[in-house]
């Protein structure tokens, strides 16, 4: 891959001076060694991504738990179906459903005609799990799927007023249910920045990106996002009490860590992890 460091706000009077790190994978390379190396597609394309903080469930350690299972419980009667894009018709119902969904959620015109026609024409979206309760549609979830790879939960649409208050958690669920029996090997859901984004993290495997590695200690993300709460003037790794909490000296050294190796200028990178 190619990487470009796209400059943000800087906090001079600290010396904070922080880059957003893009990714533009070089021929022969699949998205899903993107996806394994912290990145995220920032084209629907497929041909630009992101470095964030993402979840992921690693799901060969995925194990249904109580709560998992109560969850699956309260959708008993709904169907889910995996419907391949080309053979998924995006008839005026479905567009109005879907519509109805994202203004609500993200904003009037937000997902207008045009973009919703880009979404289900673009490379990001090879299938859509469909659910229905008693033959009528109640959501879909637009994914990326490598088979015998990854997939990535992208876009999920339902019914917010539909019976089942926890209709969305249950679609989720079901997705995470179907691709570990499926055999691939992480299901990616999207970034977690926020306290409202942690019910990403209830799954056995959850592992989330740190910006070094995947890490599986999710006390270490509660840190993180408490952290971004608060008013601070140094990077994370500069964070006396994240280091001691997480990453100890002697123990670890950020060199061990380091995600990326630089073999030789100019910029010939080889990924460590």
């Amino acid at each position: 891959m190619k990487l470009l460091f796209s400059e943000a706000k800087p906090d001079y009077p600290h010396y904070v001076f922080p880059f957003a790190v893009w990714a533009f994978p070089d021929a022969g390379e699949a998205p899903s060694d993107l996806f394994g190396h912290g990145f995220l597609p920032s084209s629907p394309n497929l041909d630009r991504f992101y470095m964030c903080r993402h979840v992921r469930v690693a799901l060969q350690e995925y194990k249904a738990s109580s709560e998992n299972r109560r969850i699956l419980r309260k959708g008993n009667g709904l169907t889910a179906q995996l419907v391949p894009r080309e053979e998924f018709e995006l008839t005026p119902s479905k567009r109005h459903f879907i519509k109805q969904y994202a203004e609500t959620k993200f904003g009037r015109d937000v997902m207008s005609d045009a973009r919703l026609d880009r979404l289900f024409s673009s490379r990001i979206v090879t299938h859509i799990l469909s659910f229905t309760d008693k033959g009528s549609d109640v959501g879909y979830v637009t994914l990326y799927i490598e088979p015998s790879r990854i997939a990535y939960y992208y876009y999920a649409f339902y019914d917010l007023a539909h019976l089942n208050k926890s209709l969305g958690l249950f679609m989720m669920t079901s997705a995470v249910e179907r691709f570990a029996e499926a055999g691939l090997s992480h299901l990616y859901l999207g970034t977690c920045y926020s306290r409202n984004a942690l019910y990403k993290t209830q799954f056995a495997g959850a592992q989330f990106f740190n910006g070094a590695k995947w890490s599986s200690n999710l006390e270490e993300l509660k840190f993180l996002i408490a952290r971004q709460e608060q008013a601070h003037t140094e990077h994370l790794w500069e964070n006396a009490e994240f280091r001691q909490k997480f990453y100890p000296e002697p123990q670890v050294s950020l060199q061990d860590i380091a995600l990326f190796h630089v073999e030789q200028l100019p910029c010939k990178l080889t990924n460590r992890g």
